[in-house]
């Protein structure tokens, strides 16, 4: 892991900040990535929000990054919304300054990024698309709702195994406003602790 994220990781992450009710909440997905463990299974985890261009991708960079960390095997963490926008700028130029590298592979209205955690690591791609996109899986995954607008707007999500409900406030509210970078970068923590948390709970 890169020093900088290493030291984030080190300083900023603290599970005594976990409410116990936020804990619950994410208890079922620590019981599904146990289980898949348990019977040596792909794990396979798509984080939903409406737009798919902030919480569902802290989410999915992170968990990723947890996974690493943990050494839990054979997990692949996904994003995807309810529909195509573009990964906000803001939130690559938050996990930049938590640690990440982060490449601009593709410029266009919906960017494409290389997000690693480390030299040697497979990159994450990180771009806005559809939960049910062609990149995401189609069957045998955890389809976790970041969002509220998304959990209520979709009721049913074809192919998922399991559903669970683990949403964040959006960090949008701060938009042009002088405390975005703050609000940023408090949501990626939060959800950074959260999906390290989870991870740090799974028997190898």
């Amino acid at each position: 892991m890169y020093k900088d994220l290493n030291k984030t990781v080190a300083k900023d992450l603290n599970f005594e900040s976990i409410l116990e009710e936020r804990k619950i909440s994410l208890q079922p997905l620590v019981d599904y990535i146990q289980q898949k463990t348990d019977s040596g299974q792909e794990i396979n985890i798509n984080f939903i929000c409406t737009h798919n261009s902030r919480r569902s991708h802290l989410s999915q960079v992170w968990a990723q990054t947890a996974s690493s960390y943990f050494n839990i095997l054979n997990v692949h963490c996904y994003s995807g919304g309810t529909e195509e926008t573009a990964l906000f700028p803001k939130v690559a130029e938050t996990l930049t300054n938590q640690g990440f590298c982060i490449i601009k592979i593709a410029d266009n209205n919906n960017p494409v990024y290389a997000i690693k955690h480390s030299d040697n690591a497979l990159p994450i791609i990180g771009f806005s698309k559809k939960y049910d996109s062609p990149f995401n899986p189609v069957s045998a995954f955890a389809a976790i709702m970041t969002c509220s607008q998304a959990d209520s707007g979709c009721p049913f999500i074809v192919g998922a195994e399991k559903r669970i409900s683990i949403t964040y406030e959006d960090p949008k509210i701060s938009d042009d406003t002088p405390e975005q970078l703050k609000v940023y970068a408090q949501r990626s923590l939060q959800i950074a602790t959260e999906m390290f948390y989870v991870f740090s709970k799974i028997n190898r």
